[in-house]
């Protein structure tokens, strides 16, 4: 009998004591979280702050705020993240403190320690999310024209300064590797809009498959060639970037960053028209043809930016020749002004 009582009262023992270390385990690393935690708190207000000041320095540089203004701004921000600072550490202390002073009651009650602010620090951190792929909308234009094997612009059978081109379209940038923001793909979905103003009063007409240029008959006061592409462009972007780290992670910011674009792009046409006005009899008239031209359905080409921030310079070359053969090949070439809008 007095055996079996023995065993019953090392059993229970041994169940008490495994509670009492499994629940020990729990706390020390509670505690080892909360610490860690505190160190974080620290460095994150400190980032924090450090943003609050360039972004104070970015608008006294503008002239938006006086020197005195920026110092007073500066002040405020170092008291607010050093008040931050002292009472988030604080609430970490309590807790800690909290958890050591009843960790013997708990023990013996055999209650694991159970917190809801952990569910508001995760709250808290993925505010903090860092974003591998964004997107935004993108604009282009600038000069456009079009040349044949070895001609220049010199000799070009359109106006440089007349003829222009606007592209609209959604890119999305991705980030190529995980822990590095050096290397970037930008990739999407554009619409082009290709124009073309003739020279010495000429326009383009239709002869049996043939599409060349031919002087108008009368005094043309507007003779414009139009093409319109939708096409996916690809480009793999370079360039430095500032990474700032959160208690979750690193995030990875190009804000005011030099960068570079190298890629292309490829599609199909949507259509081809022409717009002349000119005075017949005395009065103003305005055609619209709308034709294919024998223009080719595939559209391919080379492009490629260089620029700071939100804007570059952009460049575009059509691979393709804009007429069906047997027309003389000549290519479409545009120059301009590229906006991420970010």
């Amino acid at each position: 009998m007095k055996t079996i009582i023995l065993y019953i009262a090392i059993s229970i023992l041994g169940i008490g004591l495994c509670e009492a270390q499994t629940i020990e385990i729990t706390n020390r690393n509670t505690i080892e979280l909360l610490k860690k935690q505190r160190k974080n708190i620290i460095v994150q207000e400190k980032e924090e702050l450090k943003v609050e000041v360039e972004s104070i320095n970015e608008k006294l540089d503008k002239n938006e705020i006086t020197l005195e203004e920026a110092n007073e701004l500066k002040e405020a921000a170092a008291k607010k993240h050093a008040l931050n600072i002292e009472n988030r550490v604080a609430i970490i202390d309590n807790k800690i403190a909290l958890i050591e002073r009843n960790e013997e009651a708990k023990v013996e009650e055999g209650q694991s320690v159970v917190f809801k602010w952990e569910e508001k620090d995760k709250k808290e951190r993925s505010n903090y999310r860092d974003e591998r792929t964004t997107s935004t909308i993108m604009l282009a234009a600038g000069f456009n024209n079009a040349l044949k094997d070895g001609q220049s612009l010199n000799d070009s059978d359109f106006k440089i300064g007349g003829s222009r081109f606007f592209e609209i379209g959604w890119v999305w940038n991705t980030r190529v590797f995980e822990d590095t923001n050096w290397l970037r793909l930008k990739y999407g979905v554009s619409f082009q809009f290709n124009g073309l103003k003739p020279t010495d009063n000429r326009y383009f007409i239709e002869d049996e498959g043939l599409t060349f240029l031919e002087e108008f008959p009368t005094d043309l006061k507007k003779s414009k060639f139009r093409m319109d592409n939708l096409v996916i462009p690809v480009h793999f972007e370079f360039g430095p970037y500032k990474r700032i780290d959160h208690e979750s992670g690193p995030t990875f910011s190009t804000y005011k960053k030099f960068k570079v674009g190298l890629g292309g792009y490829a599609g199909f046409s949507l259509g081809e028209r022409q717009k002349l006005k000119f005075e017949e009899d005395g009065d103003n008239v305005k055609q619209k043809l709308k034709s294919d031209y024998n223009t080719n359905d595939f559209i391919y080409g080379l492009s490629g930016y260089i620029g700071w921030g939100n804007t570059s310079l952009y460049a575009k070359y059509d691979l393709n020749p804009i007429f069906q053969e047997p027309n003389a090949e000549s290519h479409n070439v545009s120059l301009g002004l590229r906006f991420d809008l970010d």
